[in-house]
């Protein structure tokens, strides 16, 4: 393909994705009441609202929600076909396995976020209260402050999927990983200590998966490095 042909292509691809993601819109929005129900129900408290644009704008947040989940195989998949062409039949396997796995890192990325936020995280701030204020909950400040916390989980899970690729490409090197470990960790705890509240332990709790997210992605990027170097060598073999 030349390069008009290419962005051609990209456009289709993109269309189609944003097709995919109105669809995924409308049933978020078509369910939201029952969507909403799973994330309030075992909620100790009630969610308040003081504006109707309260109302619309989580009719709109969990239809957006349920949509960026839905879509996001979809639009790896796209992906996948747009550069299918380039890649040899082997190639064309083993990447094509990266969008199932892409899909569920983020889900469970999602649900570990979710687990934090319910049993560590809500639990601390109300147990600060104490009984000093008026607990009152507002259904936009409670969302935003979980999306807050989930989304962040979500993107850091899908680390092992992104380090395998860049390895592939050869932008990345398990040996580079291993002598940048200790900036990564200090990166990976500051971000931990930005979606946690200021608790020690539970800073800990939050940093230790991102931690051991990082060593499991070293050691798939020296997997993906040796077996690159083993077609490298066979290769050279064969042409001698």
């Amino acid at each position: 393909m030349n390069m008009t042909e290419h962005l051609t292509e990209m456009r289709k691809r993109l269309i189609w994705t944003a097709i995919v993601f109105i669809v995924f819109f409308i049933v978020g929005f078509v369910f939201v009441r029952d969507i909403y129900g799973f994330f309030v129900n075992d909620l100790d408290f009630t969610l308040n609202v003081i504006s109707p644009g309260e109302i619309i704008w989580i009719y709109f947040t969990m239809a957006s929600v349920v949509a960026v989940v839905g879509t996001i195989p979809f639009f790896c998949l796209q992906a996948w076909l747009f550069v299918r062409p380039g890649l040899t039949p082997k190639e064309r396997k083993v990447s094509l396995s990266y969008i199932p796995a892409t899909f569920l890192l983020f889900i469970g990325g999602l649900a570990f976020g979710y687990y934090v936020f319910i049993d560590l995280i809500l639990p601390f701030l109300l147990s600060l209260n104490d009984g000093m204020f008026n607990e009152i909950f507002t259904v936009d400040k409670y969302f935003r402050f979980l999306l807050r916390v989930t989304l962040p989980f979500a993107i850091l899970f899908e680390i092992p999927i992104i380090t395998m690729f860049l390895t592939s490409l050869g932008i990345l090197t398990p040996e580079f990983m291993r002598k940048t470990r200790k900036y990564a960790y200090l990166i990976l705890i500051i971000i931990g200590t930005m979606i946690s509240p200021p608790d020690f332990v539970l800073q800990i709790v939050v940093a230790v998966p991102l931690i051991l997210l990082y060593e499991i992605s070293i050691f798939l990027s020296a997997f993906t490095y040796r077996k690159k170097q083993r077609k490298h060598e066979a290769f050279m073999d064969n042409d001698d």
